[in-house]
């Protein structure tokens, strides 16, 4: 038993100005929960139809027949009339029937705070409890429970206190029944330590009361206490109930044991609870949480009486394990069956058509949203805002978004994500902006979202901006805040910052590991990053799939041949870990680059699955970096055949072939293109200054700049030709020289440098943003350009990082 959580200690006194006279005999016993018409009127038959009453519409053909008969003003009838109009919910017609009678009896009045309770709001409930006090009526113990049961949904503490003071000085402290109320009420404030002292402090405690208590734990994310109790419960001789198995069981799967889970499975086998349905909706939502999905399916198929709950825990279930496909199968069940549907329904059939980016079953599921019952949930409409956004459709989500009268943190953070996730980097940021205006406190989701936005600005001062605001809020602890950080700073060229980050956490999760080691990879510290994995593998963290593809791609960047086919070999030996397609296309691209075409080509062939188009990509890179005129043409042809409209490698192969000055393929290529409507990817570099983002495309003038700029690069050139650099012409043709140097001089690079160095003091570092690979001229004129102006300059390319200093690069001229 932990120490911290289950600790007792002395109760605050909870202060009060008014004391109620002393409580009468009978006020600690619990009355029944239904009201009866007593035996010796059965004989009546209205009385028997008004005892058999299901529904609203029941009801109002069964009163005329009482009031015919004279049956009206009986107490009795009464007080059964108010409790079926609160029973269905119609607290107005209950209150007509209530408020002309001239002679109350006192379980009128408990019956009609118990519909206040359960049909109208927690102030118009303690309302009617003080008239009932100003009326003379004596309160009864379930009165205080069922305000205590409001104000712990309601999470109203100070409420909740007040009624507990309450039900202290009516003397009901000891009464098991009221204090499991008080009980329950502050472990769903979140007071479960307060919650605690009240249940060690009851000289007797029954079933409900434990059951209470463990639920109370379960809930408020102390799992092992929970189960700790439930040990506890069984040692003071107290048998477990299903109530007792169905608040455990959560607990059993937000540790995620299996084992623990598999125990308590069979229990109830044995105490013959799997027949209940709570029973074994609360095992199919622990095996799928736990990763067992296929038992929680087994278990699901065998129940007999399924409630909406039972299909929900299997749909999320499903979504949970990566399986959205199946989902959607369960849900189509529900749909044919015709199970009556709930919001949570929708939100999991959302959430799996979001992973399964199926706009059209998505765009279906909105239109069931018409239904009255359906669709007026702010956290459907949030669900629906993240689905359209996964489908690519964010101006949809945004449309949503706008029209959301009641936005929540959730709302915000679920729109900031889609932003960030469609590459609209600006529009993230700007609602990150609006959120903030409105004094609307992000939390851990909204950092996690709004951070890789940044990242993608590669902007360092807006890093740093963050940073400090994730610092204000309290949030730089929260593990994946900071290792959204670590990535962001390794992303905007601060990989040495990245590391301080890293260095300081207290912990670390398998993502942050990958977020560091792939930081190395782009900035071209291979050693760095491989002597980092070499750490984390002494570390309780286990590597997972994408720790082994950011490693492969560290060595692919540093040409690290040999350790990169130690590390592939490893994943399946050592971790048992199946590579998958990304990774066959990094040792395709580490092979490539590392200028082993031949070897690249054969392990390609050699590929126990069928290679995408990926692995040709990094095939065809790599020919065109090495001039292999060959093989690219066979790695072309085969990307043709799975994609023959990609643009990117149309240009791959014509660069190819102007590079061994082939023009007439190189036309052929760009015919074909023209042919199709097939577009070549303009180039451009984005370069901040003073909270401004400047953009530039190859051979951009309509900058305000753009004069000045131009006339710069004229006698920059000149001073780095003194220093040595010969412009690289070979992929320009069918004009002169000079025109050939002019249109290099226009690349989009070389015009953000420009600027640059133009604006900025003497000694700046330049950070730069490029959306495709840096050319090899621009590369070489980059390198010169830090040499004569002592500058350096940092540039992130569609690849990489490339950090220019004194005439050399750090790729070491392998990129």
């Amino acid at each position: 038993m932990s120490s911290h959580p289950l600790s007792s200690t002395p109760i605050r006194r909870i202060p009060t100005n008014v004391r109620p006279p002393p409580p009468p005999s009978n006020l600690h016993s619990t009355p029944a929960q239904r009201i009866r018409i007593p035996s010796h009127v059965y004989k009546h038959p209205s009385a028997i139809l008004l005892e058999l009453c299901t529904s609203m519409k029941e009801l109002y053909q069964f009163l005329p027949l009482i009031i015919k008969n004279g049956l009206y003003s009986e107490h009795l009838f009464q007080t059964k009339v108010v409790s079926l109009f609160c029973k269905f919910g119609s607290l107005h017609d209950a209150a007509r029937v209530f408020e002309p009678i001239e002679d109350k009896i006192d379980e009128l009045y408990h019956t009609m705070l118990k519909g206040y309770a359960r049909n109208s709001s927690l102030d118009d409930a303690v309302s009617f409890f003080c008239r009932m006090r100003y009326d003379g009526v004596r309160p009864v113990v379930y009165n205080f429970t069922y305000l205590l049961k409001v104000c712990g949904d309601d999470k109203d503490l100070r409420r909740g206190k007040e009624i507990h003071c309450q039900l202290i000085l009516n003397g009901l402290a000891s009464n098991v029944f009221a204090m499991t109320g008080v009980v329950n009420m502050y472990a769903k404030c979140r007071l479960i330590e307060e919650a605690y002292k009240m249940f060690v402090r009851m000289p007797e405690r029954d079933l409900v009361c434990w059951n209470t208590i463990v639920s109370g734990y379960a809930q408020n994310g102390f799992e092992r206490s929970a189960l700790e109790l439930v040990l506890r419960m069984q040692e003071e001789g107290k048998r477990l109930d299903s109530i007792t198995i169905v608040s455990i069981l959560p607990a059993v799967a937000g540790i995620g044991s299996l084992r623990i889970g598999r125990s308590i499975h069979a229990y109830s086998i044995r105490a013959g609870f799997e027949s209940f349905v709570n029973v074994s909706t609360a095992l199919v939502d622990m095996y799928s949480k736990c990763g067992s999905v296929g038992t929680a399916r087994l278990i699901f198929d065998r129940m007999i009486g399924r409630t909406v709950v039972s299909w929900n825990s299997m749909i999320d279930g499903y979504v949970q394990n990566g399986d959205p496909g199946e989902a959607m199968k369960i849900f189509q069940r529900m749909l044919d069956e015709q199970v009556e549907m709930t919001n949570v329904t929708i939100m999991g059939a959302l959430h799996a058509c979001a992973d399964l980016a199926d706009l059209e079953r998505g765009r279906f599921i909105h239109k069931l949203l018409n239904q009255p019952e359906l669709g007026s949930d702010v956290s459907v409409m949030n669900s629906l805002i993240s689905m359209y956004s996964k489908c690519k459709m964010v101006d949809t989500a945004a449309e949503i978004f706008e029209n959301l009268r009641h936005k929540t943190l959730v709302s915000w953070n679920a729109m900031i994500l889609g932003y960030a996730q469609n590459g609209r980097v600006n529009e993230a940021l700007d609602s990150f902006c609006k959120m903030h205006l409105q004094n609307i406190k992000p939390d851990s989701f909204t950092m996690v979202s709004v951070i890789p936005a940044l990242a993608e600005l590669s902007v360092l001062p807006q890093a740093k901006w963050i940073h400090g605001l994730v610092i204000r809020t309290c949030l730089a602890k929260n593990v994946f805040v900071a290792t959204a950080l670590v990535d962001m700073y390794a992303k905007c060229g601060a990989v040495h910052t990245a590391r301080k980050l890293f260095d300081m956490m207290d912990e670390r999760h398998v993502t942050t590991w990958n977020a560091m080691i792939d930081g190395y990879g782009t900035h071209g510290l291979g050693k760095a990053a491989l002597e980092l994995f070499e750490k984390m593998k002494k570390e309780v963290i286990r590597p997972n799939e994408v720790t082994f593809l950011c490693v492969l791609s560290a060595c692919s960047h540093s040409g690290l041949v040999e350790e990169g086919y130690h590390y592939f070999g490893s994943m399946k030996k050592d971790y048992g870990l199946e590579p998958a397609m990304d990774h066959y296309g990094a040792m395709v691209d580490l092979l490539g680059r590392a200028n082993r075409l031949n070897e690249a080509w054969d392990f390609i062939q050699k590929m126990p699955i069928e290679p995408h188009i990926s692995v040709f990509g990094a095939m065809l890179g790599a020919c065109r970096i090495h001039k292999n005129v060959e093989l690219g043409e066979k790695a072309a042809n085969r990307i043709f055949e799975l994609d023959p409209d990609d643009g990117g490698y149309h240009v791959l192969l014509a660069n190819i072939y102007a590079t061994a000055s082939m023009w007439d393929k190189v036309a052929k290529v760009r015919t074909t293109m023209e042919k199709k409507g097939i577009q070549k990817t303009p180039g451009w570099s984005v370069v901040e200054l003073q909270n401004e983002v400047h953009t530039f495309y190859s051979g951009t003038t309509n900058h305000p700049q753009a004069k000045r700029i131009y006339a710069f690069l004229e006698t920059l050139g000149d001073r780095i030709k003194v220093a040595g650099y010969v412009p690289d012409t070979n992929s320009v043709h069918d004009v002169e020289d000079v025109v050939k140097e002019q249109l290099l001089n226009s690349h989009s690079e070389k015009l953000a440098i420009a600027f640059a160095l133009l604006n900025t003091s003497p000694g700046t570092t330049i950070h730069l943003r490029k959306n495709l690979r840096v050319c090899g001229d621009c590369h070489n004129a980059t390198k010169y350009i830090s040499l004569v102006t002592k500058r350096e300059i940092i540039v992130r390319d569609m690849r990489r990082f490339h950090h220019f200093k004194d005439g050399a690069c750090s790729c070491g001229d392998y990129w």
